[in-house]
C-alpha cells in the first residue's frame, strides 16, 4: 500500500528565486567550460590525417597548386580523374627533370669571362737578352780542349770528317799536356756510334752500314752493371753530335764549385748601345748570369732597382740595343747558330729561354711590339688554379714567385735527385744534393734521359700536381725585320763603332743586330672570371620552372613540403600500430567479424563453480525536498499570475 506524502510548498520571494536562477546558470556555464576544456586536451598539439585518402582529398580542396582540385572535382567522372592524374605528375616530372639539369648547372660551377680595356701607364716587363754564344771559360779550357780533341776523333771515325780545317786558335792548344782528370774513359763509356735504323744498337765497332739513307746515330747509357741501357739515338747526324757533345760538356761544368768561377762577361763587348725611354742604361738597370747553351744573359729592367714605366706607346718610347753577333770564342760543336736570343718577362718570373725566347737575326734591325693581358681566374670551386702555390705539393727551388713552369720544373729536379742521386745543371740545386757528375754518380746519364721519358708521358705526375696560377700576366709580341745599317749607310755607322766601340771584324754585316722592344698601344686587356650561375640565379630559375609547370609560389612550396611530411608520419603511425598489433599475443586478437559476447556467456560448469552472470545496476537520483517545494512555488506563482 503505497502512501502519498503531500509536501506544502512554502511561498519564497521573487529575489530569492531569481538568485538561485543564477547560481544555476552560473553552475551550467562551469560545466560547460570544462567540457571544452577536456575536449580540446583531448584533441591534443598535433593532429594528422587518419588515412591517405582523407590526407590526398585534404591536399587538393585546400592547396594552390593549379590542377589538384581537378582530380577531387571530377572523382565521378573516372575518365576525367585518370587524364588530370595522368597530367598532374607527367607535369611533376618534367618539372623535377628541369630542376636536376638545373642544379647539374649550378654544381659544375660555371664561369664568364669579362674582357676589360684599360688605359694607363704601363709598367715596362723584364726583358733577358743573351748571347747564343756559350762561352770558352778558362776555368774549364783543359777539359774542354781534351773533349775536343775526342769528338774530332769520333767525327773523323763516323763522317772522315776532319775540322782541324776549320778550327780556330783554340784547337793549337790540343797538343797541350792533357789534363790530370783526363775524360777518356768516361767518353769511352758512353761513345757516339751509328747502327742501321731497323738493328738495335750494339756496343761493339763503328763499322758503317752499306746505304747511308739507312744509318741512325746515338750513344748509349747503362747503369753501373751494364745490365740495364737506354739508347738515346737521333735521325740527324748534327742533332746527336750536338747531344752528345753537351752531355759531356754539362759533366764539365759541374765539377765547378762555384759558377761565378765561369762568370766571366764583358758587358761592354756584348751590348754595343742601350737605352730606354731616350735615356741611356747604365749597370744598376741590368743584371748578369750564364746559361750552359745560351751563354751570358743580361736581364734589363728585373726589379733591383726603380721600375721603368711607359707613358707613351711606340718604339721612341721602348728599350733600344745594339748587341754583338760576332762569334770568336764560341764553342762550334755546342752552338750552330749566330745572333742572340731575346725573351720577355715579369720582373718575378725566371727566363726560361728554351720555352719563350726567339732569336735575333744579325745584320738586321727586329722591333717587337707587346701587348699585355692579363688573366685573373676565379679559384675554389670554380678552377683549379692557386693563388701562390703554397696548395701546391711540389718545392718552389726558384727564388721568384709561383709559375707553371717553375712549378713543372723544381718537380722534375726533385724527382731527379730522389731518383738519380743527383741534381741535373740545368736547374736549380736542391738544399743538400749536388750536381751530376759521371766521375762520381758513373750512370746518372742513364738515369736520367729513362726519367725524362716518364716525365714527359706525365708517369711522375708533374704536370698533374702543377696548377696554373689564378692571375697570369702575358705579353703577346710581334715583330717585324730590316736590315740593318743600310747599304747606303753602313760606312759611317761601322765607322762611328769602330771609333767608339772598337768594333773591327771582318765581316760587319753579320757581326751587328739592333733590337728595338716597345709597346704598341697604351691600352691593356684584361681577362676576369665571374660566376655564371650563383645563388640567386638558381632560385630564380627554380622559380620559373615552377611557375611554368604548376603556376604556383613559394607557398606552394610550402604546401607540397607539408604533404611529404604528413604522408611520412601517417606511415610511420600506421606502421607503428601495425607492429604492435603483430606483438600481442594471439587470444588477445580479437577474431574479425566476432563479437564480444563474454557478458552473455555463462561460466564453465563444474561441480564447485556457482552460475555467474552480471548485473549492471542504474541508480537514479531523486530531487530534494527543497526542488519539490521550489517546483510548488512555481506552480502557485503562475496560478496567480494567471
Amino acid at each position: 500500500m503505497h502512501q502519498v506524502v503531500a509536501v506544502k510548498a512554502k511561498k519564497v520571494p521573487v529575489r530569492e528565486r531569481l538568485r538561485r536562477c543564477e547560481q544555476e546558470a552560473e553552475k551550467q556555464q562551469k560545466v560547460e567550460e570544462v567540457a571544452e576544456k577536456l575536449e580540446k586536451e583531448c584533441q591534443g598539439l598535433i593532429e594528422f590525417h587518419k588515412s591517405y585518402h582523407e590526407l590526398f582529398q585534404f591536399f587538393c580542396n585546400n592547396t594552390t597548386i593549379h590542377g589538384a582540385i581537378r582530380l577531387v572535382c571530377s572523382k565521378r567522372n573516372k575518365m576525367k580523374t585518370a587524364f588530370w592524374s595522368v597530367l598532374f605528375f607527367l607535369t611533376f616530372g618534367l618539372m623535377y627533370w628541369q630542376f636536376g639539369i638545373l642544379y647539374r648547372q649550378y654544381f659544375s660551377f660555371p664561369v664568364n669571362l669579362n674582357l676589360n680595356l684599360n688605359s694607363d701607364k704601363l709598367t715596362f716587363p723584364a726583358v733577358t737578352l743573351c748571347t747564343l754564344n756559350p762561352y770558352r771559360y778558362s776555368a774549364v779550357q783543359k777539359e774542354l780542349d781534351e773533349l775536343d780533341r775526342i769528338t774530332h776523333q769520333t767525327l773523323m771515325d763516323l763522317y772522315n770528317y776532319n775540322m782541324s780545317l776549320v778550327q780556330s786558335n783554340w784547337a793549337a792548344q790540343s797538343t797541350r799536356k792533357r789534363s790530370p782528370r783526363s775524360l777518356s774513359h768516361h767518353v769511352q763509356r758512353h761513345p757516339l756510334r751509328r747502327h742501321k735504323r731497323d738493328e738495335p744498337a750494339s756496343l761493339k765497332g763503328n763499322s758503317p752500314p752499306v746505304d747511308k739513307s739507312d744509318w741512325k746515330i746515338g750513344f748509349i747509357l747503362c747503369n753501373e752493371t751494364n745490365e740495364d741501357c737506354f739508347h738515346q739515338t737521333y735521325s740527324s747526324g748534327v742533332d746527336a753530335v750536338r747531344e752528345w757533345y753537351s752531355f759531356h760538356y754539362i759533366n764539365i761544368l759541374a765539377r765547378m764549385p762555384n759558377t761565378k768561377a765561369l762568370d766571366e762577361s764583358n758587358f761592354e763587348n756584348f751590348i754595343y748601345a742601350c737605352r730606354f725611354n731616350e735615356v741611356p742604361c747604365d749597370k744598376a738597370n741590368y743584371t748578369h748570369f750564364h746559361h750552359p747553351i745560351y751563354g751570358n744573359c743580361y736581364t734589363f729592367n728585373d726589379g733591383n732597382s726603380s721600375l721603368w714605366t711607359s707613358s707613351l706607346p711606340g718604339i721612341n718610347n721602348g728599350l733600344s740595343l745594339l748587341v754583338r753577333t760576332e762569334q770568336n770564342d764560341y764553342i762550334p760543336l755546342l752552338s750552330t747558330v749566330t745572333g742572340a736570343r731575346v725573351m720577355v718577362h715579369e720582373q718575378n718570373e725566371p727566363a726560361f729561354m728554351d720555352d719563350g725566347g726567339f732569336n735575333v737575326r744579325p745584320g738586321m734591325e727586329t722591333s717587337i711590339s707587346m701587348r699585355k693581358e692579363t688573366t685573373m681566374r676565379l679559384g675554389g670551386s670554380y678552377s683549379d688554379c692557386t693563388e701562390d702555390g703554397s696548395d701546391v705539393q711540389v718545392q718552389n727551388l726558384y727564388p721568384s714567385h709561383y709559375t707553371e713552369q717553375v712549378c713543372i720544373r723544381s718537380c722534375f729536379q726533385i724527382s731527379m735527385v730522389e731518383r738519380c742521386g743527383c741534381a741535373y745543371y740545368f736547374y736549380p740545386l736542391p738544399s743538400g744534393a749536388e750536381y751530376c757528375d759521371y766521375t762520381k754518380q758513373i750512370a746518372w746519364g742513364h738515369c736520367y734521359y729513362k726519367l725524362q721519358v716518364e716525365f714527359k708521358s706525365n708517369i711522375l705526375g708533374c704536370f698533374s700536381k702543377c696548377r696554373k696560377p689564378c692571375e697570369v700576366t702575358e705579353y703577346q709580341l710581334s715583330a717585324g725585320h730590316s736590315h740593318w745599317p743600310s747599304s747606303v749607310s753602313e760606312d759611317w755607322v761601322f765607322h762611328m763603332l769602330s771609333r767608339q766601340n772598337k768594333y773591327n771584324i771582318t765581316s760587319k754585316r753579320n757581326g751587328v743586330a739592333k733590337v728595338n722592344i716597345f709597346f704598341e698601344e697604351w691600352k691593356y686587356k684584361t681577362n676576369g672570371e665571374s660566376p655564371a650561375f650563383t645563388v640567386v640565379t638558381l632560385l630564380s630559375q627554380l622559380g620559373n620552372q615552377w611557375s611554368l609547370w604548376f603556376g604556383s609560389s613559394v607557398l606552394s612550396v610550402v604546401e607540397l613540403a607539408e604533404l611529404i611530411l604528413d604522408f611520412i608520419a601517417i606511415t610511420f603511425i600506421l606502421s607503428f600500430r601495425w607492429l604492435r598489433s603483430c606483438q600481442l599475443p594471439a587470444s588477445a586478437v580479437p577474431t574479425p567479424g566476432a563479437h564480444d559476447n563474454t557478458a552473455f556467456q555463462p561460466e564453465p560448469s563444474g561441480p564447485s563453480a556457482p552460475i555467474g552472470f552480471t548485473v549492471e545496476a542504474v541508480v537514479t537520483t531523486l530531487p530534494s525536498s527543497n526542488s519539490l517545494e521550489l517546483h510548488g512555488q512555481d506552480r502557485d506563482a503562475e496560478i496567480g499570475l494567471e
